[in-house]
């Protein structure tokens, strides 16, 4: 709080404020500050005419027993209200705190939004554009698997460096110890939350679950524990863009929480356990293909619309969901299925491969018995269709037939 404070204070003497004692408390320094946006003398946005009020991390703002929240709440409820040309905006990268406290708040700050803006990470297309401004042009290739990696967070995508590859880029950025984004995971979730273990332990779990895992599931892990805990830990991580919440087909009030963050996936794949010096080792270890997977089904479903933009129902409101099926020890699965109102659903292939995808004759069998058991056991009164996203594109075959739709992941590039 104190440092809080001598930080405000610092601001109050820019913005005019003659006393150059450090405030005592929160409501001390807003008075100063109420004095001073009160002055003739105090700065007006030109093409406004506005008194423009920034506050950046409110969150760490309200420190224990500060009182800011209600030392604000005064300010703001006197006197700053009533002031038509006077903006207020609060910004924090700490979601989960920000909702709580902010915008679902029940008590001094409710009804007090006026505008609330949520920065959501980039898509393929927004990202290539930032590379490209940044001189790093990346075949389309190329720039999924960077998405992969570091999803659509600018952050981490304006730390690369136009002179490497990009193999060369991770290696520096994560792999070595003085790199940008080399402990960013660990510093991330402790500068969000302030009792991080459990919101760790989940991730962890959820980083080895390819589907994700129930809420039960969940409980049952030591480290991890159920009731209320549990609860808030979940909101607050999908509040904050870690895991989401992605319903079972055809039961929509069955859940499984997955993790839905591909910088989290990848760090706990590939950098937390320090277990590979470089991007080329991971790569060549058989953990990669197992995380290429994962991370190119968390990158469709961030780009859900472009996908269904390359099926031609961007307009089409629809349902997505996860199936699965335990039959006779097996599980048969569809990470992605598009349920539409119009008597279709579509059960999406995901494909990540080196190569353009080939569909041989087993995985066509697969495929087709895949189609099978979700016909037995859905027993839809729709139309079935098979589409099939590949990052690499698809080569031509006569098995490749069994697909109504071909997506590859230029698509993915959409606006």
């Amino acid at each position: 709080m104190s440092g809080q404070l001598r930080a405000f204070h610092d601001r109050l003497l820019a913005a005019g404020d003659t006393d150059h004692r450090v405030p005592s408390d929160w409501f001390e320094a807003f008075s100063r500050f109420w004095n001073c946006l009160s002055l003739d003398t105090a700065y007006r946005e030109p093409l406004s005419g506005k008194r423009v009020v920034f506050l950046d991390e409110f969150p760490w703002m309200d420190t224990p027993r500060s009182e800011f929240r209600s030392a604000l709440d005064w300010f703001w409820n006197s006197w700053g209200s009533a002031q038509t040309d006077l903006l207020l905006i609060v910004c924090g990268s700490a979601t989960s705190w920000m909702m709580n406290h902010l915008l679902d708040d029940h008590g001094a700050f409710h009804n007090r939004i006026r505008k609330r803006i949520q920065l959501m990470p980039f898509s393929l297309r927004e990202c290539e554009k930032l590379l490209s401004g940044n001189g790093i042009i990346l075949p389309k290739t190329e720039m999924i698997e960077c998405y992969m990696a570091f999803g659509g967070i600018p952050y981490y995508l304006d730390r690369m460096d136009e002179r490497l590859s990009l193999i060369q880029n991770m290696d520096e950025l994560c792999f070595k110890p003085y790199g940008d984004l080399y402990n960013e995971y660990d510093n991330l979730i402790r500068s969000l939350f302030r009792k991080p273990e459990k919101h760790l332990a989940i991730l962890e779990t959820l980083s080895d679950a390819e589907m994700g895992l129930s809420r039960k599931s969940l409980s049952e892990i030591k480290a991890i524990g159920g009731g209320s805990v549990l609860t808030k830990d979940l909101q607050e991580l999908e509040q904050n863009g870690f895991i989401h919440a992605y319903p079972l087909y055809p039961d929509r009030n069955e859940v499984l929480y997955q993790l839905a963050d591909p910088f989290s996936l990848f760090a706990l794949r590939a950098l937390r356990k320090m277990e590979y010096a470089s991007f080329s080792q991971f790569y060549r270890s058989p953990a990669y293909s197992v995380w290429r997977k994962n991370a190119f089904f968390r990158t469709c479903l961030h780009h859900v619309p472009q996908i269904k933009a390359a099926l031609g129902i961007s307009g089409v409101e629809t349902h997505e969901a996860a199936w699965q099926c335990f039959e006779m020890g097996a599980m048969a699965q569809a990470n992605l299925v598009i349920d539409r109102p119009d008597g279709i659903i579509h059960l999406c292939e995901l494909k990540s491969t080196d190569e353009p995808f080939e569909m041989t004759r087993e995985a066509y069998e697969q495929l087709q018995q895949r189609v099978s058991i979700f016909l037995q056991k859905v027993k839809p009164c729709k139309a079935v269709h098979v589409a099939i996203i590949s990052a690499n594109g698809l080569k031509p075959g006569k098995y490749v037939s069994i697909a109504q739709n071909l997506i590859d992941g230029d698509a993915l590039f959409a606006r």
